[in-house]
């Protein structure tokens, strides 16, 4: 049996993510929005929306240009999660969830630097990372296929997709049928394997994930 967890990043979008939200309150699935600070200061209601209809709000950096862990500048990393927390205010999780950017979903020591995860642990993070990337933005017509082949590979399968203006998310409500059709189960909770930081203390193998840049 496959459990499928689904996760937005880089949004929100004023068009898309109300979509999504839509073709989410349809199957009753729960989900997380790792949202961008640049993009919540302006559109933080549709933060608020996707909260009330009990998903999860996450943070994703602030402006999504540079994984943290090719920033060699001091504070940098720190400023990238701390102005969107503050954006996120009231919206976020007791567990504060923070997902790196990863520069086409590639896990390696890109992800963070020192500075950041040193932060993320002093201030109680929780560390959310992912095991499945169907590439939605490059695929937006043919991501279905590929997040199924993805996701029943897994036993536990956390998925990135995008609520983008690419038109990806057209298909979301034929993925969502096709894997339950499959017997996946949809949850919310992430798998273990992707959560190397949990409320500050390190519960996996983050060391990975960090920059050798001094």
């Amino acid at each position: 049996m496959t459990v499928i967890t689904l996760s937005f990043d880089n949004g929100p979008d004023p068009d898309v993510t109300p979509q999504v939200l839509d073709t989410l309150r349809r199957h009753n699935l729960k989900a997380t929005f790792f949202v961008l600070g640049e993009k919540l200061r302006d559109r933080r209601f549709l933060a608020e929306r996707a909260h009330a209809e009990g998903h999860w709000i996450g943070n994703h950096t602030y402006n999504h240009l540079v994984p943290l862990g090719m920033t060699t500048e001091k504070g940098v990393a720190i400023a990238e999660i701390d102005r969107t927390q503050a954006l996120i205010g009231d919206l976020a999780h007791e567990r504060r969830f923070f997902r790196p950017f990863g520069g086409g979903g590639v896990l390696d020591r890109r992800l963070l630097n020192l500075e950041a995860v040193g932060y993320l642990q002093s201030e109680g993070y929780t560390c959310v990372l992912w095991n499945v990337v169907p590439e939605d933005w490059l695929y937006p017509q043919g991501w279905v296929a590929r997040a199924l082949d993805l996701c029943f590979a897994l036993d536990e399968a956390l998925v990135v997709l995008h609520d983008l203006p690419t038109g990806a998310m057209h298909h979301l409500d034929r993925f969502i049928g096709a894997a339950l059709d499959r017997g996946a189960i949809f949850r919310q909770e992430f798998p273990a394997s992707c959560v190397p930081i949990e409320c500050g203390r390190r519960i996996g193998p983050i060391e990975l994930y960090i920059s050798e840049i001094v």
